[in-house]
């Protein structure tokens, strides 16, 4: 048997009672957390031309748009997929060599589940095995070393969560895994030097396409066999050797994921906490900051603070305001919040932001890189211009795994992002569909996200 086909076996034998209470409590939070992204992005210029796209190929009503309209699975993944990932504000993974997001995989599993009529707990295994296997392959096959993007393991992922909501079998699944393993291996430059719209839609890119790969198994295309162990297969070209015992994975692995608390790179979370905090309780007048300096764990230097992925104080865009630590302390100081009105075109390139961001002093140090991924570690100083000095360190942040996001505090997060776009009443609705998405069908939940928005979105204006 061959690694992809053991692969599959734990796909397919694997099944909603093998989900604790405290698993599905934590995947129905992540479903609600990455819908209220997904809304919270309905007005973004880059799913605009996306949803253009779509809707100038067509394709055949199958699946649901959310916010209006229906299409092809794969093209409704996509668009979907954009939506959830543009804000960069969904749930995350930390392994030792790598970073992902596991609700990527919930747009193509979710089309997957509205194809094939499957009812909420099919859609929730399905879920739980996307991020059983993102998380896994993250833990033993980092990529990001190699010079490989994050969603290299998503694609696996992806065609295995769609391939369960499908009901395929076990032959099946091992082609559509294959097929979309072997096809889709992005390249890390995504994430590094001058960052495009590519950034956040390169998951939703390598989503549709694993679902795709999933209805080509379907129909009885095969894929390559050996493409983890075989010549050139992904061991041998990308990661080194690796080994997984699939037959004892359980579903637990979502309770290892954690939600951001502010609408920022996940490796930024706990700088944030502490430099809003430090403001508050000071009443910090941030005319009268010298400078911001931080200290901070390895890969959050490398990859947005200055560190091996490029310098981060040319912030003109989104995308580079995001992924800049300079740029997120310093508007954090500025504005009190880091959420989408951050990210403005006028916000970003306004002269107080612009000349804050080059008094940011990013280092990496070496005892807080040592606890990481273990604790989210930063040392946070503000300077003032009469000499004072305020420090706070943290280990963590609200949303991180020490301190999980409740219910509750995902529902405000939801309702924060959701009702610029949907009527409260629709709002609240998909709210309770979610935390009773074990109890309904997938369709339930696609239907009220086809409901429509409250405002038209910027691509319907143009």
């Amino acid at each position: 048997m061959t690694e992809v086909e053991r692969l599959a076996r734990f796909v397919t034998t694997r099944s909603f009672d093998d989900l604790s209470e405290p698993a599905l409590t934590e995947l129905k939070i992540r479903v609600l957390d990455a819908l209220g992204c997904a809304l919270g992005a309905l007005n973004a210029e880059p799913v605009g031309a996306v949803r253009a796209v779509v809707d100038d190929f067509g394709g055949r009503p199958l699946c649901t748009l959310i916010g209006g309209d229906r299409s092809a699975p794969d093209r409704t993944a996509f668009y979907n997929g954009a939506l959830i990932r543009y804000l960069d504000f969904n749930d995350s993974y930390f392994a030792p060599g790598e970073t992902c997001h596991p609700s990527d995989n919930l747009a193509p599993v979710l089309a997957a589940a509205e194809y094939a009529d499957a009812t909420g707990r099919e859609l929730l295994t399905a879920l739980a095995v996307a991020y059983q296997v993102q998380c896994r392959l993250s833990d033993e096959a980092p990529v990001r070393g190699h010079g490989f993007d994050h969603t290299t393991q998503l694609a696996y992922a992806a065609a295995a969560g769609a391939a369960k909501a499908l009901r395929l079998g076990e032959m099946q699944t091992a082609n559509a895994i294959a097929i979309a393993g072997t096809a889709l291996n992005a390249l890390r430059v995504t994430r590094t030097g001058a960052l495009s719209h590519w950034k956040g839609l390169a998951a939703p890119f390598a989503a549709a396409g694993s679902l795709q790969a999933a209805f080509l198994a379907a129909r009885g295309v095969t894929g390559p066999p050996e493409v983890f162990e075989g010549n050139k297969g992904f061991s041998d070209s990308i990661a080194g050797p690796f080994q997984i015992d699939w037959e004892q994975e359980s579903l637990e692995r979502v309770r290892q994921t954690f939600l951001k608390r502010y609408n920022a790179e996940i490796h930024s979370q706990s700088a944030l906490e502490a430099l809003l905090e430090l403001r508050d309780a000071h009443a910090v007048d941030p005319e009268n900051v010298e400078r911001i300096e931080l200290e901070t764990f390895q890969v959050a230097y490398d990859i947005i603070g200055g560190g091996e992925e490029g310098a981060k104080t040319e912030i003109r865009t989104k995308e580079q305001a995001d992924h800049s630590l300079p740029y997120l302390l310093a508007v954090a100081l500025l504005d009190g919040q880091v959420m989408p009105e951050q990210y403005a075109p006028d916000r970003i390139l306004c002269a107080d932001v612009q000349e804050l961001l080059r008094r940011v002093e990013v280092r990496p140090a070496a005892d807080l890189t040592a606890r990481f991924p273990a604790e989210h570690a930063c040392r946070v100083r503000l300077v003032l211009d009469d000499g004072t000095v305020l420090a706070a360190e943290k280990g963590d942040y609200e949303g991180f795994l020490t301190r999980p996001m409740s219910w509750q505090r995902a529902r405000e997060k939801f309702e924060r992002l959701a009702l610029p776009a949907v009527e409260p009443e629709l709002a609240a609705e998909l709210a309770d569909t979610v935390a009773a998405l074990d109890e309904v069908d997938a369709r339930e939940l696609s239907h009220l996200l086809g409901s429509g928005v409250g405002r038209e979105a910027a691509w319907q204006r143009r």
